[in-house]
């Protein structure tokens, strides 16, 4: 069984001065292997040291759906400390918020892809820590789609937003505390950075090889399988096809009233299938896009993790819409996450010549080799920042 970095700490409180003032960011799924809470873990295991708490989009409790739907600050019930929200008027802690902390410690459940917010507000974090002359502390959890499988273009600066801040590609195959070294050395945040390794986690696990339990680290996030699919079908936001919003499988189901799904599988370049079966299904949304509407469409079932891309065939299956489909598919208009000025499917993909070639009907695996250059220049960035073995 994996043994996470909130765990390590537990069992050896000497990485951490027990004279410290703490900070916390975390949220629901900030638990132990036995589900218990990081803040009372935490302070209990430090008392009368743990002093604010911070929680990312979605709030401490996850609660709250996506997109520029914000929560507000709080009291928390049971420790009786404030408990400020990082995605609420603010995306970056104040220097009042961090007044008189010498440690922020981070506990959170990553996806290993770029845009899913957490790591960007980690690394605002980090930013602001340094400012008011703080430690971060990342208390490291596995990557759960692997922390081997690298996929996508690299984000243009340009594009840089909260669902990308820096050049990395959409699935990064690293885990919190990876990336947080990454981003504090390569666009020197110059924080002072440590990370928690875990204990008996490699590269080639899966969230559900570890022993440790899932809890849904957003609304939207409910199991391993959708964090599978996520890299890609997060891509769907961007479009009016439904990406499963308001049903009981998010991401993993997509479709439209408009979609005709024989005619849309074949259509879709076969590579991009390769570890995946589309099954073809009827849903109604319950809520966000078609809410209330008969959508035709697919659930993907993984059937091969090793071989399976979602990126790839993510893009495939908006290309294949766009063919078939010119005058009913959509981009949707902005504003996304705070980007008024871009298309959304721009600022999720992080460059606007992925849409352009999908329009034009290029093929994907075209597409692939254009950017894998980069990709391969970047892959050389991120080795010196690996902390597990294969």
């Amino acid at each position: 069984m994996v043994t996470t970095g909130l765990e390590r700490l537990l069992q050896d409180p000497q990485l951490l001065a027990h004279s410290a003032n703490l900070g916390l960011l975390y949220n629901q799924a900030s638990v132990d292997s036995k589900l218990r809470p990081t803040p009372h873990l935490l302070a209990n295991a430090f008392p009368g040291h743990l002093k604010v708490l911070f929680g990312p989009q979605h709030g401490v409790a996850g609660a709250e759906q996506a997109n520029m739907i914000e929560t507000g600050h709080a009291l928390h019930p049971a420790l009786g400390i404030p408990i400020f929200s990082l995605y609420s008027e603010t995306r970056k802690p104040a220097a009042s918020m961090l007044k008189d902390i010498d440690v922020v410690i981070v506990d959170l459940q990553d996806v290993g892809t770029r845009v899913y917010t957490f790591a960007t507000t980690a690394m605002h974090m980090m930013e602001e820590c340094a400012e008011a002359d703080a430690a971060v502390l990342i208390l490291d959890r596995p990557n759960p789609i692997n922390g081997r499988d690298v996929e996508g273009n690299l984000l243009e600066e340009e594009y840089s937003s909260f669902v990308g801040p820096h050049p990395i590609p959409m699935r990064h195959g690293l885990t919190l505390g990876e990336l947080m070294q990454l981003y504090n050395e390569e666009f020197s945040i110059k924080c002072s950075l440590r990370v928690v390794t875990m204990m008996g986690w490699n590269r080639d696990m899966y969230f559900d090889d570890t022993g440790l339990p899932w809890v849904l680290p957003s609304p939207n996030m409910p199991l391993v399988e959708t964090a599978l699919v996520y890299p890609g079908q997060v891509m769907l936001e961007g479009t009016n096809l439904s990406e499963g919003r308001g049903t009981t499988r998010p991401f993993e189901i997509f479709g439209a009233p408009y979609i005709e799904p024989k005619a849309l599988l074949e259509a879709i370049e076969p590579v991009a299938l390769e570890g995946a079966k589309l099954r073809e299904l009827s849903f109604i949304p319950t809520f966000d896009k078609w809410a209330g509407q008969l959508c035709n469409g697919f659930q993907i079932h993984v059937r091969d993790r090793r071989i399976y891309r979602p990126y790839r065939c993510s893009l495939a299956i908006i290309e294949a819409a766009l063919q078939l489909y010119p005058h009913q598919f959509k981009w949707i208009d902005p504003p996304y996450e705070y980007v008024s000025d871009k298309l959304p499917i721009d600022v999720i993909i992080g460059d606007s010549k992925v849409r352009r070639d999908l329009e034009q009907g290029r093929r994907v695996s075209y597409m692939e080799e254009e950017w894998q250059k980069d990709l391969n220049d970047w892959m050389k960035i991120r080795s010196r920042f690996l902390l597990y073995p294969l």
